[in-house]
C-alpha cells in the first residue's frame, strides 16, 4: 500500500463548499462505486443497518435545501449572537462565507446523499447513541474520502435535520429510520487541497490520565 498517496488522501479531504462545481453533473455510476466502498466500513454487530438515500430529483433537492437554509440561518444568527467577539476574526469570517454559499446553493448541487440507518435513538444512554451512529459514520466518511480520490467534493452537512420530519415526507423515510445527515456531492473545481491547520497532536493526545501529557517520540 502505497502510504503517500493514503496519507495525502487523509489530510486533503476538505469539507468542499465554494469549490463544488454546480454546473457539471455526476454519473450515476461513480456515486455507486463510492458507496461500494463505504459499505466495507465497520458495522456494529455486522448489522450493516445502514441504507443510503441518493437525491437527484431537482424539486426534491430544492425543498431539501429549503430546509437546510431555514435551519441554517437560524443557527448562525444564534452563533453571532452567542459569540458576538468572532464576528471580527478572519477565520471564522472565511468559514461563515463558505457555510452561507452553501446554504443560499444547495439546491444547485448535482446529487444529494442522506445517509441513513435502521432504528430511532429515542431517549437512548450515550452506549446505545454512540452504537447507532457508530454503525454509519464511519462509512459515511469511507463515501467522502472515496469521493475525494475521484476528483468529487462533499460536505458533511446536520441542519436539515432540525426539520428531519420535514425532509423523511420528502423522500418518504420511514418513521422507524434514522436520517444522519446530507451530503452534497458534486466535481470540485480544482483538485489542489491542502491539509488544514490543526493543533498540535502532542497538545491534545494524553497517556493513561486525562492531561498526562503523551511522550515526545523521535
Amino acid at each position: 500500500m502505497d502510504t503517500a498517496v493514503v496519507d495525502e488522501l487523509l489530510t486533503t479531504t476538505r469539507a468542499v463548499r465554494k469549490r463544488l462545481d454546480l454546473e457539471r453533473g455526476v454519473p450515476d455510476s461513480v456515486v455507486m462505486d463510492c458507496l461500494r466502498l463505504a459499505i466495507q466500513a465497520p458495522t456494529g454487530s455486522n448489522m450493516q443497518g445502514w441504507r443510503w438515500m441518493v437525491v437527484k430529483d431537482p424539486g426534491k433537492r430544492e425543498a431539501l435545501a429549503d430546509l437546510y437554509r431555514r435551519a441554517f440561518y437560524d443557527y448562525r444568527d444564534m452563533m453571532a449572537a452567542a459569540m458576538p467577539d468572532r464576528a471580527a476574526d478572519p477565520g471564522a469570517q472565511r468559514i461563515r462565507d463558505s457555510a452561507e454559499f452553501l446554504a443560499d446553493n444547495l439546491h444547485r448541487v448535482p446529487i444529494h446523499v442522506v445517509p441513513c440507518i435502521l432504528g430511532r435513538p429515542g431517549a437512548m444512554d450515550n452506549i446505545t447513541g454512540a452504537g447507532l451512529y457508530g454503525s454509519i459514520v464511519p462509512a459515511v466518511w469511507s463515501f467522502q474520502l472515496a469521493l475525494r480520490s475521484r476528483g468529487l467534493g462533499s460536505a458533511y452537512t446536520t441542519l436539515h435535520l432540525t426539520y428531519e420530519n420535514d425532509a423523511a415526507e420528502i423522500l418518504e423515510i420511514p418513521d422507524s429510520v434514522t436520517q444522519v445527515a446530507l451530503i452534497p456531492v458534486a466535481y470540485t473545481q480544482g483538485t489542489d487541497f491542502k491539509p488544514a491547520p490543526r493543533r498540535p497532536i502532542e497538545k491534545i493526545t494524553y497517556l493513561d490520565l486525562w492531561r498526562r501529557p503523551f511522550p515526545p517520540t523521535s
